[in-house]
């Protein structure tokens, strides 16, 4: 049975996060080390070492390599907290693609390959990439059996060739994991393997940074090629011919960590909304008191809490080694739309203010909207939730 009664020391870490957001990150939001393609380096690290101050770093990192080993349901509860700003996930290298890889790397990972890349991930030393979107190629994207980059097998290892697109914080990278077709040095078809690739290897370059509504993410999107890219053996992520199955891994708690963080930021928006509604007087009357406005604040608070119940419980599954796979898919595609709604009503009660940069509802109304689309559009996820609804046999009496 789930039980909603958060621990005395999960309340304590909360409280923790919530003033180190508030009194640390929140300054810095307006810092000038951001630009169109997310926060700096320099911005990031100095933010992560307020973190790690403060005994708050990597809360999703296993505690061997310095993070505090937070499961599915505490980590709800910290994500949230830490996504009040736009830099706390950061601050916390909880931020996505990193936050993610995290998990693949732990789960799957060779103790080698722990030691030289999921060790200094958890620090916070670098930055992580996850090499799998071929949009403008007509090959991967929400149909990951569309892959068209092929990892050639030779007696050396393999030869990573093709192009990748919208690929997160590439530039400045530490670390890539790819995700190409294997082939055999027959042709044969070994299926999808994930290949961890280190940011200079030779073969892989950036092509073009793209220019995108969002801007949270360090280094932000970049097409990608891969050119006889060398991989040798002790690069391959899991096993050979593997590749999506262990994708699942990271994937499906990924979908549910971004609405935690989402979260967060809906429920700081709400708040700067609540709090213009009540000063801000328009026809003799606080705007809040009118029936317009005021059902948008009801409106939000519905979302806000039934988007919070939903993570809760899908958090709940992966901690008791449920898969989930319906319920993050649910969980990503409602709490996507519900989250947005909440961000688009607050930008809507600070009227002309919340299209200005005079508070942070404007920058979030801009980050959030590309959640509908990655970790699977909402589209595909009803579409693969209604294939498995309509296999399954129903008794009917």
């Amino acid at each position: 049975m789930i039980d909603f009664k958060l621990s005395d020391d999960l309340v304590e870490l909360r409280s923790r996060v919530e003033t180190f957001i508030a009194e640390k990150v929140v300054p810095f939001e307006n810092d000038r080390r951001q630009g169109p393609h997310g926060p700096e380096e320099s911005l990031r690290l100095e933010l992560v070492a307020l973190a790690f101050e403060a005994g708050l770093l990597s809360p999703h990192g296993p505690k061997e390599y310095g993070g505090l080993g937070l499961d599915h349901r505490s980590m709800a509860v910290v994500f949230e907290a830490a996504g009040w700003s736009p830099l706390g996930p950061l601050a916390l290298n909880i931020q996505a693609p990193d936050e993610g890889n995290v998990n693949l790397l732990e789960s799957i990972a060779t103790p080698e390959q722990k030691k030289r890349w999921l060790a200094p991930l958890v620090r916070g030393e670098i930055r992580s990439t996850f090499v799998m979107t071929e949009t403008t190629t007509g090959g991967a994207g929400a149909d990951p059996s569309l892959l068209k980059t092929v990892a050639q097998q030779d007696s050396d290892g393999f030869l990573i060739t093709g192009e990748k697109y919208m690929i997160t914080g590439a530039p400045g990278a530490g670390v890539h994991i790819v995700m190409a077709r294997t082939l055999n040095p027959a042709g044969q078809d070994l299926g999808a393997t994930m290949f961890l690739l280190d940011a200079d290897a030779p073969g892989f370059a950036i092509e073009r940074m793209l220019d995108t509504i969002d801007s949270n993410s360090p280094g932000g999107h970049a097409a990608v090629s891969l050119t006889r890219a060398r991989a040798t053996p002790d690069r391959v992520l899991g096993q050979v011919g593997q590749g999506f199955r262990n994708a699942q891994i990271r994937l499906g708690p990924a979908r549910l960590t971004h609405c935690m963080r989402w979260l967060g930021a809906a429920r700081r928006c709400h708040a700067i909304a609540i709090d213009h509604a009540r000063h801000r007087r328009s026809f003799g009357r606080p705007i809040g008191e009118h029936q317009g406005v005021g059902f948008m604040i009801a409106d939000n608070e519905i979302d806000l809490h039934l988007s919070r119940l939903a993570v809760w419980h899908a958090a709940w599954l992966l901690d008791g080694h449920d898969r989930a796979r319906n319920e993050t898919s649910m969980v990503k595609v409602f709490c996507s739309e519900a989250l947005g709604r909440v961000i688009d009503r607050c930008l809507q009660i600070l009227g002309s203010i919340g299209i200005t940069g005079d508070t942070v509802v404007e920058r979030f109304y801009r980050d959030i909207r590309p959640f509908r689309i990655y970790d699977g559009p909402s589209e595909v996820h009803r579409h693969a939730l209604a294939n498995r609804i309509l296999g399954q046999r129903v008794n009917q009496r």
